[in-house]
């Protein structure tokens, strides 16, 4: 009897849990230790931005999330798997997990159509005309369509990092990870980025991002995390973080970004 409450209190913790969670995270290069000990959990439609300056560990905390850095020590959960275990298909896992670059990464010798087709046809089966559909939908919502014969290098930044969310999307994915995804933008074409990624956050997609938009942030998040020196420094509702932080190493990086 007790073995099945302890199963059935597994499951519950599967489907009721945290979409993702970090239990003492930690990375290091050799001596550089970038995160020491993070705990954090991330409920199913939760806008997170991770701020901090250059260094602070906020690109590596996103990256463990999905493996792309693998963590020195601590546990990194997604609907209630253990992924830093071994035997982990990681890939599979990826599936679901969106990720979004600061330099778009989108396959130059491919057209925009096959760039977001290729991942639901090799890796969910999907047939090519399901999957040029679904396409064609996205590209509609960014108001893209029109480009899905282009080549990448037929695009500007902007359209570019607007068809790497599309990629993104086009794997139904339950979270999406965005890694500075206006920082090689050139200031006019960030706009058109932050819209495509407030209306996701409007339809309840759960997002992760690192940026240093603090107008996002304040908008958008419903947690706000600030990082230094491999630590979570201070982190709560962007009204408590940005309006009124706490930490005097808040405060001073605050002050020098929105001067």
């Amino acid at each position: 009897m007790m073995q099945d409450k302890v199963k059935n209190a597994a499951v519950v913790q599967k489907q009721d849990g945290p979409l993702i969670s970090v239990r003492n995270l930690q990375k290091s290069f050799g001596e550089l230790h970038v995160l020491r000990g993070v705990d954090q959990d991330i409920t199913t439609g939760e806008k997170v931005v991770l701020l901090g300056p250059s260094g602070s560990g906020k690109t590596t905390m996103l990256r463990c999330l999905n493996l792309l850095e693998q963590p020195t020590g601590g546990q990194v959960f997604f609907q209630g798997e253990d992924i830093t275990a071994p035997g982990c298909d990681i890939n599979k896992v990826r599936q679901h997990m969106g990720m979004v670059f600061q330099q778009f990464n989108l396959f130059p010798h491919l057209s925009i159509m096959k760039n977001i087709t290729l991942g639901p046809m090799k890796l969910k089966g999907m047939g090519k005309d399901e999957a040029e559909a679904r396409a064609i939908e996205l590209l509609k919502r960014v108001g893209l369509e029109e480009k899905a014969n282009a080549f990448p290098r037929q695009l500007s930044g902007g359209q570019q990092q607007r068809i790497a969310i599309v990629r993104a999307l086009a794997m139904d994915p339950k979270v999406m990870l965005f890694d500075e995804p206006t920082s090689a933008l050139d200031p006019e074409m960030v706009g058109e980025v932050l819209t495509v990624m407030t209306d996701l956050a409007k339809e309840g997609m759960t997002m992760v991002v690192v940026t240093h938009e603090i107008g996002f942030a304040r908008s958008v998040a419903d947690h706000v995390i600030f990082m230094d020196g491999g630590y979570i420094v201070e982190q709560g509702t962007p009204e408590a973080v940005l309006d009124n932080p706490q930490q005097p190493r808040t405060q001073d990086f605050l002050r020098k970004v929105l001067k």
